[in-house]
């Protein structure tokens, strides 16, 4: 057995070894973000003025509906002349993903330059997709913590199993940059089920469209991650010649932009209206404190902490001397975090959680970690909201789902400290993943997002929790209370009870 062990340790460590030599061999060249032109591009000129007629102060508007979201993006592709830089944790190539990728493209061939930063742990199956985007002359596609089999199941599993430490840590980020003048950041990643595409469920999520200095501060660091170690060319991982077709690619969108599920979406682009959105300056803060914070990529190949995300967060959340209202669909805040949230409602903050119910969430393992810190949070005085499943609102999604699942990851506090961006209160993502978002201090935003946080925990969308003696019950407007996980099918009350016992709170 010993033996055994001795080899299998050996055989990691030289697997090991071999991979980071292979890193080096496909590090790509080093690629910087274009200077800014007061006039060079459109974007340049209508944000510019803009910016300069704010005194340099960072812009910065809430979004919340997931059609604005869509169409924003587009029209700032369709607007851009210099540079599209953009970074996400998986890029689906369904319905609006194929969309999407077809303004890229179309910016590239307006001699745009395109740099797309995935991660790969949703590449694999996607690579001919990835690979044919790769081979227009005016788009790079880069890889973050690539795995190198990318051919045959055997061998990745092999190495999988002996990377599996390495791989089990992934780049969750989303940014969108456009001429290095406006970005979008927060919890979209692209594909369906964030811009109200889906026919089964949507995401309740919320992006900030981002003008000004915290846009630069965006491009740092995207321009970190993209020359990182971690990364590499798609192009240098393995020959996909004959897998890469750009023209086959072009085709399969022509024919999903040509469809009729297509024509909401990009007559919302045609028409202009979000073009407008871009450069009007309706709806957007104009704020002195914004700043862009992330986790260093070098976090996905070291377990030292040293600069990571949470060291930013957790000094403003105990900072909090009157409210804190945290809205994260994967909520598990171990022991540390419970006893931090306790001691700060007994100290007199009022504190409120919006997460999902089990029933709508799209991770149920989550859901039964969690599960455990309700009475304890309930019973020190923090509330507890959790999103139905089934959206009580009379507007449905384009495509008649009433289906929801939360997916913002945001926090208020005290009325004018807030935050937007990929991190959800779990430990997945303050050890795991990389994490980024947008910290601010401005009232008025705030304020704005006080008002989404009440409509969303509202009766009507979300369950509001209580102890009914020695138990967890959830109140759902009428004069009773409901004593079990409500909407929830037996399959997922068993993965979530499983899931509560098991020690898999670490990867979750």
């Amino acid at each position: 057995m010993w033996l055994v062990i001795g080899i299998l340790v050996v055989a990691a460590i030289l697997a090991l070894a071999a991979y980071g030599r292979f890193s080096e061999r496909t590090a790509g060249e080093h690629s910087s973000a274009f200077s800014l032109s007061p006039s060079a591009t459109w974007l340049d000129r209508a944000l510019s003025r803009l910016t300069a007629a704010n005194d340099g102060r960072t812009g910065l508007r809430l979004l919340v509906d997931n059609v604005e979201a869509f169409a924003l993006r587009a029209a700032s592709a369709r607007s851009a002349e210099r540079s599209l830089d953009l970074q996400y944790y998986y890029w689906k190539d369904d319905l609006t993903g194929s969309l999407l990728a077809d303004e890229v493209l179309m910016a590239a061939d307006r001699g745009v330059r395109v740099r797309l930063l995935l991660d790969d742990v949703n590449a694999w199956g996607r690579d001919s997709s990835y690979r044919a985007l790769d081979r227009h002359a005016n788009i790079e596609v880069r890889l973050f913590n690539p795995i190198r089999c990318r051919e045959g199941a055997l061998l990745r599993g092999v190495e999988m199993a002996l990377r599996c430490w390495s791989l089990n840590r992934r780049m969750h980020h989303k940014a969108w940059i456009a001429d290095g003048r406006v970005a979008f950041v927060g919890g979209r990643n692209v594909g369906d089920a964030y811009f109200d595409a889906s026919q089964e469920s949507n995401f309740r999520d919320t992006d900030l469209m981002v003008l000004g200095p915290a846009v630069q501060q965006t491009e740092e660091m995207f321009d970190r991650y993209w020359n990182s170690a971690m990364v590499s060319p798609i192009r240098k991982l393995s020959d996909w010649s004959r897998r890469a077709d750009l023209a086959r690619l072009r085709k399969r969108i022509d024919g999903i932009a040509g469809a009729t599920r297509s024509t909401p979406y990009l007559e919302r682009v045609r028409s202009g209206a979000a073009a407008r959105g871009l450069a009007s300056g309706e709806g957007i803060h104009w704020v002195t404190s914004a700043q862009i914070v992330s986790d260093p990529p070098g976090k996905a190949a070291s377990a030292r902490d040293d600069g990571w995300l949470l060291g930013a967060l957790l000094p403003v959340i105990t900072s909090a001397r009157k409210s804190i209202a945290i809205t994260s669909p994967y909520f598990i805040p171990l022991d540390s975090g419970a006893r931090l949230l306790l001691r700060l409602a007994g100290a007199g903050v009022s504190i409120s959680v919006l997460t999902n119910s089990l029933a709508a969430t799209d991770v149920t393992a989550v859901h039964g970690a969690y599960s455990r810190f309700r009475k304890p949070l309930l019973a020190g005085g923090i509330r507890l909201f959790e999103l139905r499943a089934r959206d009580a609102r009379k507007d449905v999604s384009l495509f008649g789902s009433r289906g929801a699942s939360l997916h913002t990851k945001a926090f208020v506090v005290d009325g004018h400290i807030g935050f937007v961006g990929s991190f959800n209160f779990d430990p997945r993502s303050v050890s795991l993943n990389t994490e980024m978002g947008l910290l601010f201090d401005d009232a008025g935003l705030a304020g704005e997002m006080h008002a989404v946080y009440a409509k969303e925990t509202a009766t009507k969308r979300s369950y509001k929790l209580v102890l009914s003696g020695d138990a967890v019950a959830w109140q759902d407007g009428s004069a009773s209370v409901l004593d079990s996980e409500p909407e929830a099918s037996l399959r997922r009350r068993v993965v979530a009870a499983a899931a509560s016992f098991l020690p898999v709170e670490s990867q979750l």
